[in-house]
């Protein structure tokens, strides 16, 4: 029973109340809204609008049938080639090479099915991050029934650990904190509150409201569900994501280019080539029709869309190896044009760990190493390491703080596995933050509560701000004292003194710490006060008790720091000319102190998601053009952007692990998840994962992609000269009235087998040592380009003439035509393997040693040409297949010496164009 979910009534009604959003009415107008009471719906009434609204669950597309699947993946160009090829293979009785082509076809098909259906896992995905069960009060009772039968109306109660099950606004809330980085990006939880928010707050300012996926990690509250399945946020995020249509990369269009032109060129020549010998010439129909059939077998390079797959597969398995999986083929290839990496903040750039970056103290500030929980890194005074065994001689204050962020703190850190441990955090980041302070300081946080145990707490309370614990002294210390940490300006409120450098109280310099902490606000960090003052083991803890008369100790300025290698990654994409933007749900500030952190352009302000509702999609344009930080922003938001910036020409990879991500990754031509991290929406609508979680494998993958173009065009450049030269061959032929220098079925078995073998060793080229320091290629540069058409120009010609030329000699020489055509196909092949040392550099010299010595791989395959050739001349049983036969030793050192002299013309070929660049 799934509906359309329209949320009753709808805040977009006619009168001037319903205007106004959920987030922004009082709590007894959202019930007055919905019809409905604080004690909940009756079971009648519920069943009621389970009928009206359906199950709270998201809408499923119909799944696309397989046969569709298939069918689209014939919606290709070269792939009709290829079966337009097959069945020339057929019409002149060639029936295993006709196998083997439809082989190429279907292998494909297979690939391309099995990469569908993207968008209809992402929504599976998402589904499952709703709750099974709710607590839910039904008929005056607080019952727990399942998720699905949740319907606007419904009151619900939420406790630490729930996962919200619908959209909610709060009605009763006590201290609780909402995790929702997987909709917003924010790194901390966020406090919610009763009272209703201004109506234009942005997602992540709606502290009135809860969202469907979240979850509760702190304190309890009572809600009433405003909306549930697909007109919740989450529903909101699925409607996106089906709206967004699959991309194209530039690889898949320049293939279709490519193909079109290689068919519209194959059937003019082929037509010219028939009307030229039967009706200028005058040649037998029949006779004419078959040398147009050999001249489509030769121009058509059956092998290229196979060695394409296996180019980009073998892509696919070193990016494997470093740590990035890709699920689509072509996003591979798509990495090496990218000009915009649009990377979210939190998990991504960030670790998602916070992180005390400074301690401020009374006589000057301790910067803090290190990123994470992992209590690794110094701390450091006026840039002096100090020893953590001499802190109550060098540093008493920051000792006490240190003792202080250990003791009023409720949190738990733990190793993990590995080397060195990943540390997992229980409890709240910020407390989290520091307790891995406190170990650095050289505290051990458990024996630190053992000798001095706590005996009363005040916890933290939203409207108060700050925490409170009593702990009795160490052994030998009679008393007790109090460690108060939370809000500054409430904890400077409760103070008249401060800690000196040496430990000792003195009064409080109310502007110097104000001052302080607008410091590190305007760095984009979290600011936290610790304060202490003795106690009375007898005297009860009270919020009135601790309201004044505290010591300040200090302050700790916390943030979510970007990753050490994010830094670097950041770096060498620029100096690879590639624009990082930031696109995150964090607030402004701290989005643009963590991108002055990763050395990303900040010369014009952040963008925040209200600066983006209020733009058209031309001034949008713009925009995207001078920013590289947005901050706030919503998943639709996030869509706009990278549309943006696509419409600019820019090619776009996206990097996120939140499912308010998963749009934005479906629509840019490579979307990145996060494999660690990230959620399974985000990993399902992505076209890469990077297992590590790691922006520095973002680098990698770009330079893996630009290595995998490279060898794209080196067999494009190796293959289709060969076809040319075979083509010219035949054309030369007809048009001259001369016998064809090479059968249509030598010419298959030498595409087929010699040309492949040798061809798809380029596709495991190494990486030519420039790709990072190039700017990335235009997206609308063809596979075709000027250089690649002169070289296909040149070869050809030299082919041409190499064939046509050792044919005509071997027939004035005096041997049969049979050996003169064998001696064609074996000059063929070696024009082809010395070629191959030629185009593995495409500029640079082949005459040196790493050059003639090749890869084990090129020695392989140049073997493996030369045994398949010794058995296309030699065997009996091939003689009578392909019409060859065997040649004495003088003939096969001419096919090498014109094989030869190929390669000496293109190495004068590239010193003449080396000079004149």
């Amino acid at each position: 029973m799934v509906k359309d979910h329209a949320v009753p009534p709808a805040p977009a009604a006619t009168s001037a109340g319903d205007t106004v959003p959920w987030h922004a009415l009082p709590a007894d107008a959202v019930l007055h809204r919905l019809g409905a009471d604080a004690q909940g719906l009756t079971s009648a009434e519920a069943a009621a609008r389970r009928e009206r609204h359906g199950d709270n669950r998201l809408q499923e597309a119909p799944p696309i049938p397989l046969w569709r699947r298939v069918a689209r993946q014939f919606d290709n160009l070269l792939i009709w080639v290829l079966l337009a090829a097959a069945g020339i293979t057929v019409a002149i009785g060639h029936g295993i090479d006709a196998l083997v082509i439809l082989a190429v076809v279907l292998l494909n098909v297979g690939i391309g099915v099995i990469q569908e259906g993207k968008a209809e896992r992402a929504l599976a995905a998402i589904r499952g991050l709703l709750a099974p069960r709710a607590q839910v009060w039904r008929d005056g009772r607080l019952l727990e029934i399942d998720a699905v039968h949740l319907v606007p109306g419904d009151v619900v109660q939420v406790a630490a650990g729930d996962s919200l099950s619908a959209d909610v606004r709060w009605l009763q809330v006590h201290e609780l904190q909402i995790d929702e980085s997987a909709l917003t990006g924010e790194s901390v939880p966020t406090a919610k509150q009763a009272e209703p928010v201004a109506p234009d707050a942005s997602l992540g300012d709606r502290r009135s409201m809860g969202y469907a996926g979240t979850l509760v990690t702190r304190g309890q509250g009572r809600a009433v569900v405003v909306a549930t399945g697909m007109a919740t946020e989450m529903g909101r995020i699925g409607r996106l994501l089906q709206t967004v249509g699959d991309t194209t990369t530039p690889l898949v269009r320049q293939m279709a280019q490519l193909g079109r032109w290689i068919t519209l060129a194959v059937l003019a020549a082929a037509a010219l080539l028939f009307g030229f010998g039967w009706g200028v010439r005058e040649l037998p129909a029949l006779q004419t029709f078959m040398a147009a059939v050999g001249l489509a077998v030769a121009a058509i390079p059956e092998g290229l869309p196979a060695i394409m797959t296996v180019t980009l597969a073998i892509g696919v398995q070193r990016m494997a190896q470093r740590r990035a999986i890709v699920r689509r083929l072509p996003a591979v290839e798509t990495l090496g044009c990218v000009t915009v990496i649009c990377s979210d903040k939190t998990g991504t750039l960030t670790r998602n760990e916070m992180t005390v970056q400074q301690v401020v103290l009374a006589d000057g500030v301790v910067e803090v190493d290190g990123v994470g929980y992992a209590p690794t890194g110094a701390l450091r005074r006026h840039g002096i390491p100090l020893q953590p065994a001499e802190l109550w001689r060098e540093a008493p204050a920051l000792l006490a703080l240190a003792e202080g962020a250990a003791l009023c703190n409720d949190a738990e850190l733990r190793p993990g596995e590995g080397d060195p441990p990943d540390w997992r955090l229980s409890g709240d980041p910020t407390e989290g933050a520091l307790l891995t302070l406190a170990m650095k300081a050289g505290i051990d946080a458990r024996r630190l509560a053992e000798e001095r145990p706590r005996i009363g707490v005040l916890p933290f309370e939203s409207a108060r701000r700050y925490m409170a614990t009593a702990h009795r002294r160490a052994t030998g210390h009679a008393g007790a004292e109090v460690w108060v940490k939370g809000a500054p300006e409430r904890l400077l409120a409760m103070c008249s003194q401060e800690l000196d450098a040496h430990g000792h109280a003195r009064p409080l310099r109310r502007d110097h710490w104000h001052a302080q902490v607008e410091q590190q606000a305007a760095q984009g960090r979290r600011v936290l006060a610790i304060a202490r003052r003795p106690w009375h083991v007898s005297e009860p803890l009270t919020h009135d008790a601790v309201a004044h008369d505290l010591v300040l100790v200090g302050l700790v300025g916390i943030i979510d720091p970007p990753r050490e290698e994010a830094v670097a990654a950041v770096a060498a994409c620029q100096s690879a000319g590639i624009r990082v933007k930031m696109i995150t749900g964090d607030h402004a500030v701290t989005a643009s102190a963590i991108a002055r952190q990763l050395g990303l352009s900040t010369g014009g302000a952040a963008l925040t998601g209200q600066d983006i509702e209020a733009m058209d999609d031309a001034a949008l344009r713009d925009a995207v053009r001078t920013t590289d930080v947005f901050a706030r922003a919503a998943p639709e938001h996030k869509l706009r952007l990278v549309r943006a910036l696509q419409a600019n020409g820019e090619i776009v990879a996206m990097t996120g692990d939140g499912v308010n991500d998963a749009p934005a990754l479906k629509a840019a031509d490579v979307g990145v998840a996060m494999g660690h991290k990230g959620t399974e929406a985000a990993k399902r609508a992505a076209a890469m994962v990077l297992a590590d979680d790691n922006f520095a494998t973002i680098a990698r993958a770009v330079e893996e992609g630009r290595t995998v173009y490279d060898n794209l065009r080196k067999v494009v450049t190796f293959l289709l000269p060969i076809n040319g030269g075979e083509s010219v061959s035949l054309l030369v032929a007809v048009l001259f009235g001369l016998a064809l220098p090479i059968a249509p079925v030598q010419i298959l078995w030498v595409n087929m087998v010699s040309s492949i073998a040798l061809a798809m060793v380029l596709a495991f080229e190494p990486t030519e040592p420039d790709v990072m320091h190039r700017p990335p290629r235009r997206p609308d540069e063809p596979m075709l380009s000027p250089f690649v058409l002169w070289r296909i120009g040149l070869v050809s010609g030299l082919f041409a003439l190499g064939i046509f030329g050792t044919y005509r000699w071997a027939l004035a020489s005096g041997y049969p035509t049979a050996v003169a055509q064998t001696l064609a196909v074996n000059t063929l092949v070696a024009m082809e393997i010395f070629y191959l040392f030629s185009v593995r550099y495409l500029r640079a010299r082949s005459f040196t040693w790493v050059g003639v010595r090749g890869t084990p791989r090129v020695l392989a395959a140049v073997a493996a040409a030369c045994a398949l050739q010794a058995l296309f001349t030699y065997a009996p049983f091939m003689q009578a297949a392909f019409g060859s036969a065997a040649l004495p030793p003088e003939l096969l050192f001419v096919s090498a010496a014109v094989g030869a002299g190929v390669l000496v013309a293109l190495e004068l070929e590239k010193a003449v164009l080396r000079r004149t660049r």
